[in-house]
C-alpha cells in the first residue's frame, strides 16, 4: 500500500460556515463531522442525517475516483466545500488451476444467496438515530491480521469481489467483542458465504459485521455495549480457516474497518 506522508484537512472553518471532520479523505474512509444544530448537510447528492448535537457521518468507496462535494444549508444559505480524496493502491493476487467449485457457486445454491444477501442489505439500510458512531472503536478480536481491506483475488482468470473487510486470524472459540455500542439487526448461524453472522447498527447508516462465527451470543434488537462479547471464532460459512471477517459499512458503502479503529 501506497504509504501516505500527510494528513488532509481535518478541520474546516471559515467566517461564514464551521464544520469539523474527524477522518482523512481517502478511498475507503470513515469521516465523522460536526456542525451547527438544525444544519443541513448533503453528501454529493445524498441528504445525510444529522444529529440534533450537530453530529453526521458518511464514507468513501474504495474506487472513488472523483473529489467529493459537501453541501451545508443552514438558514437557507447554501454553501459548498470540495475535498480531494487521495486513491489507494490494492494488493492484487492470482490464483490459477483452482477447481470450478471453489471458485463459483454451484447453481443449486443461487436462489439462497439471493435471500442471504436481500437480508443482509436490509439491515445495511437502516437509517437510525443512534449516534454510537462517533465514539471511538475497538478491535474486536486479539488475533493476527491476515486479510486487509480492499485486496482482490482473480481466481483462474475469475476477478473476485474484493475484499471489503480485514480478517483476524484466531483460534476457535476466542471471544469476540462488539467494536462499538448498538443494536442488533441480523444474528444468523448459518449464511452461505459468512457462516455465523451478526450485523449491528450504529446509527446514520454505519453498521459493523462479523463472520464465519462459531457461537452466537445476541438476539436482533439487543441493545450492546461496547466490548460486550457478542461470539465466538469459528470458520463456518466458505472459510478456510478460524478468523473474524471484520467490516463496516456506510448504508451499501463498504469502508475500511481500520479507518474507525485508528
Amino acid at each position: 500500500m501506497k504509504k501516505i506522508s500527510f494528513i488532509l484537512f481535518l478541520l474546516f472553518i471559515t467566517s461564514s460556515h464551521s464544520i469539523e471532520f474527524n477522518g482523512k479523505f481517502i478511498q475507503g474512509h470513515f469521516i465523522t463531522g460536526k456542525t451547527e444544530t438544525g444544519t443541513k448537510i448533503i453528501i454529493g447528492k445524498k441528504e445525510v442525517r444529522v444529529s440534533k448535537d450537530g453530529f453526521f457521518v458518511f464514507g468513501l468507496d474504495r474506487d472513488r475516483k472523483n473529489d467529493i462535494l459537501i453541501t451545508k444549508i443552514y438558514n437557507d444559505k447554501r454553501e459548498t466545500i470540495t475535498k480531494r480524496v487521495l486513491k489507494r493502491e490494492y494488493n492484487i493476487q492470482r490464483i490459477d488451476g483452482l477447481p470450478e467449485n471453489k471458485v463459483t457457486p454451484p447453481e443449486s445454491v443461487y436462489k439462497r444467496i439471493k435471500a442471504e444477501n436481500n437480508k443482509i442489505g436490509e439491515a445495511r439500510a437502516i437509517n437510525s438515530d443512534l449516534i454510537f458512531f462517533k465514539d471511538q472503536f475497538i478491535m474486536p478480536v486479539d488475533g493476527i491480521i491476515s486479510g486487509v481491506y480492499g485486496s482482490q483475488r482473480i481466481l483462474n482468470g475469475k476477478p473476485k469481489w474484493p475484499h471489503y473487510g480485514i480478517d483476524i486470524a484466531a483460534k476457535k472459540g476466542t471471544k469476540i467483542k462488539s467494536s462499538a455500542t448498538g443494536v442488533v439487526t441480523m444474528a444468523e448461524s448459518d449464511l452461505y458465504y459468512t457462516g455465523g453472522t451478526i450485523i449491528m447498527d450504529h446509527g446514520h447508516g454505519i453498521s459493523s459485521i462479523y463472520s464465519h462465527l462459531e457461537t452466537i451470543n445476541v438476539n436482533v434488537g439487543d441493545k450492546v455495549n461496547q466490548g460486550d462479547i457478542i461470539g465466538t471464532v469459528g470458520s463456518t460459512g466458505r472459510s478456510t480457516g478460524p478468523h473474524l471477517d471484520f467490516r463496516i459499512n456506510w448504508f451499501q458503502t463498504r469502508l475500511d474497518p481500520m479507518s474507525v479503529i485508528n
